[in-house]
């Protein structure tokens, strides 16, 4: 029989634990009992147990009769000869089990003392009662094997230097940590509430391609890869952006996407590769109806979670309640640099100014002008970090932001807006460039870059230009970042704390 057939795992020595529990699991298959359990129908969440036991009173001398079936994981053990406790935990919650020799007879009993471990799987028969100290118990009549444990959990978790092993072995974290249980309890909540809030303003939710032909919407790198029936290269999308606003010129007013976006970008605590991003358009809307729509947005998750608009945030307390302040890009830039909107363009003035802040100037990059990326460079390292309540910056160059109208009043600059929270690019938003002309010249100035070697400038969408062609309303989007807007209403500084299984480094 091979190693694999033994249950053995395929590599590796196994640890003194390890031959023990496979021992024990063994020891149940010879009584007749399925050690990896069959289903365990009609059993009652311990949340909802909680809430039936909620009401009763707290003399045990006149506790109704309340039987209930639950299951679970055992988390904690506690044994006394005859008798042991345990804990039972659920999806919703645990709950603690006491089981006698005498309840569920001796026999059961005999065989379940000698082979249960903290990890396995249980389902409980019983009648609720509260022990000497108050705590509610299910008084077991009949426990059923559902699940044996060959690993065993960590003894002190929350002890471990390496938080990193957390990241990739989440199923652990979920099991014994419970504080990383309610971080994605509330990050599905959050979601939940975003669509809710969506679809009352009349929002259609929308799919749109994960591979496209052309890589675009943002400026990234992308992830290349392969079709093999068509023998050609597609790109993991960056962003929704170009296939959303074609539902817009399809005759869609209210659209929304809330999936995954891919960008072969570093890891930092606001990076992952992968990540999560919503997009919603308004046909015929403003980027002041955006906002405002956005202050009402996260006004209601921070109540929804926190039960008020102000919560805490690190050493932060973030007001959620509208409306946010407004910041120019420029008004901003002057403010942090002391120079004059004249100055902010005076290349060499600027460059000095870089240098005496102790920055690496950037290379130069064809088809864009250079100043825009020494004044963004001076936003994102001096201006980003002071932006802790909420407040959108307004009035992007044009020359970042090519996919943005310019303003009727300055046609260098856009309607756009950043939105930032605790230092943090929160959303980003403006009125879509409409006029198929001026976006095919700002794709094909893109391509120019992109040929001097700037792989994060995307090639020419000619589809999105025949769409444009067509006809694109008046419309104003925004792209809102899920995982970072978790951050903040769950008090976490890492990306990778809210996303289940962020992407690691090879071990």
């Amino acid at each position: 029989m091979s190693q694999e057939e033994q249950g053995e795992p395929r590599t590796g020595e196994l640890t003194e634990q390890e031959r023990v529990r496979r021992q024990k699991r063994d020891r149940l298959a010879e009584a007749g009992i399925d050690p990896y359990g069959a289903p365990f129908p009609n059993r009652e969440p311990v949340a909802r147990l909680m809430e039936r036991i909620s009401s009763l009173p707290s003399d045990a001398s006149v506790l109704p009769p309340l039987e209930s079936r639950i299951a679970g994981r055992v988390v904690l053990l506690r044994r006394f000869g005859k008798a042991f406790f345990a804990t039972l935990q659920d999806a919703s919650g645990r709950f603690q089990i006491y089981v006698r020799k005498d309840h569920i007879g001796e026999e059961p009993y005999a065989l379940l003392a000698e082979t249960l471990d903290i990890g396995d799987h249980l389902g409980v028969d019983g009648t609720f009662f509260r022990t000497k100290t108050g705590e509610p118990t299910l008084d077991a009549s009949h426990v059923t094997f559902l699940g044996k444990s060959v690993h065993p959990l960590p003894e002190k978790w929350h002890g471990l230097t390496d938080i990193e092993q957390r990241y990739r072995q989440r199923y652990i974290d979920l099991i014994v940590n419970p504080d990383a249980r309610d971080v994605f309890v509330r990050r599905g909540k959050i979601l939940g509430s975003i669509r809710r809030f969506m679809e009352d303003r009349g929002f259609m939710e929308v799919e749109t391609p994960m591979m496209h032909p052309s890589p675009g919407g943002a400026l990234a790198r992308p992830f290349v890869t392969h079709h093999n029936a068509l023998d050609v290269d597609l790109y993991l999308r960056i962003a929704p952006e170009l296939y959303l606003k074609r539902l817009m010129v399809g005759g869609f007013d209210l659209v929304f996407e809330i999936n995954r976006n891919f960008r072969n970008e570093g890891f930092s605590p606001r990076h992952n590769p992968e990540f999560t991003m919503m997009e919603f358009y308004m046909a015929y809307h403003s980027p002041e109806d955006l906002m405002a729509l956005t202050e009402s947005l996260f006004d209601r998750l921070a109540r929804e979670i926190h039960g008020d608009s102000c919560f805490a945030y690190g050493e932060h307390r973030l007001d959620f309640a509208g409306p946010y302040r407004r910041l120019s890009y420029f008004d901003a830039l002057i403010g942090a640099t002391g120079l004059d909107r004249a100055s902010l363009f005076d290349e060499n003035r600027i460059m000095n100014l870089i240098r005496q802040k102790g920055l690496e100037i950037p290379p130069r990059r064809a088809g864009k002008p250079y100043i825009a990326d020494l004044q963004n460079l001076l936003f994102e390292e001096e201006i980003e970090k002071t932006l802790i309540q909420p407040t959108f910056v307004t009035g992007y160059p044009r020359s970042i932001s090519p996919l943005a109208r310019s303003s009727r009043e300055d046609p260098e600059i856009t309607d756009r807006f950043e939105l930032f929270v605790a230092g943090v690019e929160i959303a980003n938003g403006f009125m879509e460039l409409n006029d198929p002309d001026e976006q095919l010249r700002r794709f094909l100035s893109q391509q120019e870059s992109r040929n001097s070697g700037d792989l994060e400038a995307p090639p020419p969408d000619m589809d999105y230009i025949r769409a444009l062609e067509i006809g694109l309303p008046p419309t104003a989007g925004e792209g809102i970042g899920i995982d970072r807007l978790v951050m903040l209403l769950t008090n976490q500084h890492s990306i990778r704390d809210v996303l289940l299984f962020p992407q690691m480094r090879p071990q």
